[in-house]
């Protein structure tokens, strides 16, 4: 892995790379930390890497890796950048023969998705995006339960992600998280909803396998002087006739990351959220509710694949962050090998899902902004 951004004082880069290394499936070799040379240098003499393979800019990284045996080159870059620089080096990557692992959102606009995936098509690579909560093992199984059909029709699904960092004018002082995701140029259009409300909406598809195909949607900026929108709710429409509502705010003073789904069908439903990761709650219309947990004999072979540890040990955000990157490794040895990748056990998100995340970033400011109650969703 060669990995652009996530130099020293990052947010999410160490993540990355902690998820990364987790299984022993995926080495760090190079990477293009900061656009500060002296930063990236810095960065890459802390994981004590090669100082030839520490570079001062992406392109020179992926020009110079380009260039090295088949065996000693890296295989895939992660790009764990702000938004606005998430599209030149994934482009840059995939048309020089590498995969690609990329942060979400997947691109500053749907414009520039829809061109990603373009030349996703037309190179044959693979490109996974970090929609972490997809990898809990307990949501793999809520999917499993709902495809089972044992639920009936699926009627109903409430998803939201209340967070409360930004509850304060924080981009007005020195705080660099705050400053570029409340910042348009760098962030995008919708602020919350594009931060957060992405993994609302990729999980309400992702559990579900239902395809939203109509919005309506308000968003505001709630704090004083914030130049995005930092709240939002969306009624929402899947193409079965099912319906959702889904909330994202970074205003609830109180709440960390409490993202949470239920789903209802006509005979059942489930809830989890990441607060109790660990915890599937399946209720039923004419029996007691079932508690179903993660490493237990009963789940199915789908979520055993993602535990690591025995029933009654917590797992969390790393371990799902982590299984991302082992499914990645996982299809990246399979082409290797030129075999096919087992895609209902080793998935992940890709640039479908970043386009309709893209899609869904459009349509929640343009349904805000509309005097019709309601929008299509499609590209």
């Amino acid at each position: 892995m060669g990995m652009i951004g996530g130099g020293l004082d990052a947010f999410i880069g160490a993540v990355h790379r902690m998820a990364a290394a987790l299984d022993g499936q995926i080495e760090l070799v190079c990477g293009a930390f900061s656009s500060k040379p002296e930063k990236s240098k810095q960065a890459g003499a802390s994981l004590l890497l090669n100082p030839a393979r520490v570079y001062e800019s992406f392109s020179e990284m992926i020009k110079k890796e380009k260039a090295l045996p088949d065996d000693e080159r890296m295989d895939f870059v992660s790009i764990v950048t702000p938004n606005h620089l998430h599209f030149e080096p994934a482009k840059l990557a995939l048309e020089n023969g590498f995969h690609v692992v990329l942060d979400k959102p997947a691109t500053f606009n749907l414009l520039e998705a829809k061109q990603l995936a373009e030349i996703v098509s037309a190179t044959g690579k693979y490109l996974c995006l970090t929609h972490t909560y997809t990898g809990y093992p307990m949501i793999k199984e809520a999917r499993q339960q709902i495809r089972s059909g044992k639920f009936g029709i699926i009627r109903k699904v409430f998803v939201e992600y209340p967070q409360g960092w930004l509850s304060t004018f924080l981009e007005g002082g020195n705080q660099k998280q705050a400053s570029w995701r409340t910042d348009p140029a760098k962030s995008g259009i919708a602020g919350a909803m594009g931060d957060i409300g992405t993994h609302a909406f990729n999980l309400a598809e992702y559990v579900t396998g239902l395809q939203i195909v109509k919005i309506c949607a308000d968003v505001k900026a709630i704090v004083p002087g914030r130049r995005l929108y930092d709240d939002g709710a969306a009624l929402l429409n899947f193409n079965t006739g099912a319906s959702c509502v889904l909330m994202a705010t970074q205003v609830a003073a109180v709440e960390e990351n409490s993202i949470k789904i239920r789903v209802y069908g006509e005979k059942g439903g489930l809830e989890w959220q990441q607060e109790d990761a660990n915890t599937l709650l399946v209720k039923w219309i004419d029996r007691p509710a079932e508690i179903w947990r993660a490493g237990s004999a009963y789940i199915s072979d789908v979520a055993k694949k993602h535990c690591r540890i025995p029933a009654g040990h917590p797992e969390g955000y790393l371990e799902a962050f982590a299984n991302l990157y082992r499914n990645f490794a996982f299809c990246l040895q399979a082409a290797l090998q030129g075999k096919k990748p087992e895609w209902d056990v080793y998935d992940f998100p890709g640039i479908e899902e970043g386009v309709r995340g893209m899609l869904f970033i459009e349509k929640i400011i343009e349904s805000s902004r509309s005097n019709h109650k309601w929008i299509d969703f499609s590209l």
